[in-house]
């Protein structure tokens, strides 16, 4: 045995002290979320700020220092962490449940059908709060077609899933084309195309109070039934052996997974390659073991959306969409992730 193969057998032992070192991680992460930016907050004025919400404390600090925590950066704190870990845990369970590990929580279309409805928000009403409704209503209107169009035969479900959901989205995207053609060039179209980066910079506290919610009882469904995860990627016929109503089950995944893609969606645009890249990490610290994979990618994900959104908008004076970052970083990560795992699947 080869010292990196020791060294695999060793963490995947100990997932007690993994969980542990992943959630220090992600405390760090979120302390450093709220203390960068183009206005750098002392440590002690984060820790200060945050207990005055709770505690009697006399205000030392500027009142300005105090709005751009809780207005901005809280809000946009939460968005990271339910948009990371909701993208991970559902890409993970979907390529438990089609058994691929090329498989992303957008297989089905969701994606496509929330840019659509973006797009036509942004044409019709250039209202946020109307992108968000309309990206997610068309984001579950995509997979619904999806759905529907995978039942015209029943003999192989999950091919069949796959197939339709490559169809409604590849005909969402080219009805999203067209609207960027005809779209105001100067006002319409630059606003589309940055919405569909990717960016959590309008988040908000009502979004988190109306979505937040959603997002977080979808995440524990797919936690509580992850053991049945495993009894799916063994196949329909033993999985149905060992006295799983698989259909139910199937629903239950797809469910959960696209009201939390739309989410998602609805309040940071679309970002790519979380939900592909991050299962692969967690297979790599604990195995393909669904019971532990699902909440090791939860942490991995939120921190790693975090730490992205961070680097976006300290980088440079100007923010960068998340999108171009997460693409930047993952598709490198994955490349090495596929070589290094080829045959661990």
């Amino acid at each position: 045995m080869d010292q990196d193969t020791k060294k695999q057998s060793k963490t995947k032992s100990n997932p007690f002290r993994l969980g542990l070192l992943l959630v220090s991680l992600l405390l760090c992460v979120a302390v450093c979320s709220l203390m960068l930016g183009r206005l750098r907050i002392h440590p002690l004025d984060v820790v200060k700020i945050l207990a005055s919400g709770l505690f009697p404390i006399e205000h030392s600090w500027p009142p300005t220092l105090e709005s751009v925590l809780f207005d901005v950066r809280l809000p946009r704190l939460f968005a990271g962490l339910l948009v990371g870990s909701g993208l991970s845990v559902s890409g993970a369970a979907f390529q438990g449940l089609f058994r691929n590990p090329l498989v992303s929580p957008h297989i089905l279309g969701v994606s496509a059908g929330a840019g659509l409805g973006a797009a036509l928000a942004i044409l019709f009403f250039g209202n946020i709060y109307m992108v968000q409704v309309f990206s997610f209503i068309f984001g579950l209107l995509a997979v619904f077609m999806t759905y529907t169009l995978s039942r015209v035969y029943r003999s192989t479900p999950i091919l069949m899933l796959v197939l339709s959901g490559i169809i409604v989205g590849a005909l969402f995207a080219a009805t999203t084309s067209l609207l960027k053609y005809i779209a105001d060039p100067v006002n319409q179209m630059p606003s589309i195309v940055f919405w569909m980066l990717g960016s959590l910079n309008n988040s908000s506290n009502r979004d988190m109070a109306i979505v937040g919610p959603i997002m977080m009882m979808g995440i524990a469904i797919l936690l509580l039934i992850r053991w049945r995860i495993n009894l799916l990627a063994m196949g329909e016929e033993d999985a149905r052996a060992l006295g799983v109503n698989t259909t139910q089950i199937r629903a239950i995944i797809i469910i959960c997974a696209t009201v939390i893609s739309a989410c998602s969606v609805s309040i940071a645009g679309i970002i790519g390659w979380i939900g592909l890249v991050i299962p692969h990490i967690g297979r790599l610290l604990v195995g393909p073991d669904n019971k532990l994979l699902l909440p090791v990618v939860t942490l991995i994900g939120a921190s790693y959306l975090v730490a992205v959104d961070t680097i976006a908008r300290s980088a440079m004076e100007s923010e960068i969409p998340i999108g171009i970052l997460t693409a930047m970083v993952g598709a490198p990560i994955f490349a090495y992730l596929l070589r290094k795992n080829r045959s661990e699947w």
